[in-house]
């Protein structure tokens, strides 16, 4: 265990055996004065035995290993809760597949650290930033997705649904993450809408986001249908809340009770209209 202090990173991993090596290696010549901590769920290509080698050679990574396939919202939520305890300043979002290159991570946190944002996004829609050679198909859903996030949401983002970001400390104990319950594409949407919601400075600053190296995308059906449900939730309790007065008390969203967030949100409105 390791005491932080420092910016701390939070990397979830699946099957990320062949990247995660190279991943740790480069962000290591960048920033060697960070701590590094991924949540493996239980991959079965031992991602978490790469992470444990490499734990020998540099004293600043952690790997904790989890029983099953859980999320990657969860990821980041045990992730963020452990920096947190163990004070680090800032916390990063960062996946392992290369797709987010490594000498980008100091001016994303220098944006957090020295510039006063609460939170800094890594973004491809912003003057310098670029996909080069990700697929048409994808580049169109996120595209799409961050329309409609924008749109549902009112949110002054160009790109919500990128992983590749920095948080203060200070912004992520405002917003408590234990209240925040997406998973996947959702989590990322859900958490800068949060962060604005709570009058946090929100900034971009460009990236060249890159296919992954070796393995297969997570991006799935399912994760792509939760993203478009939520956001469509969390904007009709956003205007319902503004039309009410009654800003801010949202009925937070479970997979396993989606219907009685939709009621709870009905039954707000008309209480409020008695």
């Amino acid at each position: 265990m390791f005491y932080s202090g420092r910016p701390f990173i939070v990397i979830p991993t699946y099957n990320e055996a062949k990247n995660i090596s190279e991943a740790i290696h480069r962000i290591e010549k960048q920033l060697p004065e960070i701590d590094i901590l991924v949540v493996d769920d239980s991959s079965p290509d031992g991602t978490a035995e790469v992470v444990r080698s490499l734990a020998e050679i540099y004293p600043n990574i952690e790997v904790i290993s989890r029983e099953a396939k859980l999320g990657l919202g969860s990821a980041y939520r045990l992730g963020f809760q452990i920096g947190l305890e163990r004070g680090a300043t800032s916390l990063i979002e960062m996946d392992a597949d290369l797709s987010h290159e490594p000498e980008s991570l100091p001016q994303l946190i220098r944006a957090v650290e020295e510039e006063g944002a609460d939170l800094c996004i890594g973004s491809r829609y912003v003057r310098g930033g670029a996909s080069p050679g990700l697929k048409t198909y994808r580049l169109l859903l996120s595209r799409a997705g961050n329309i409609y996030a924008a749109v549902a949401l009112g949110i002054r983002i160009k790109d919500a649904t990128s992983g590749f970001r920095v948080y203060s400390s200070e912004i992520l104990r405002k917003i408590n993450t234990d209240t925040v319950s997406a998973e996947g594409y959702a989590f990322q949407i859900e958490m800068a809408f949060r962060v604005q919601e709570s009058n946090g400075k929100v900034v971009e600053r460009p990236i060249i986001f890159r296919d992954r190296h070796f393995g297969t995308s997570k991006m799935s059906f399912r994760v792509v249908t939760e993203a478009i449900f939520l956001c469509t939730v969390w904007g009709i309790q956003d205007r319902v809340a503004r039309l009410t007065g009654n800003k801010g008390n949202y009925s937070h969203y479970h997979k396993e009770d989606s219907a009685s967030v939709v009621m709870a949100i009905v039954h707000a409105a008309r209480r409020q209209s008695i």
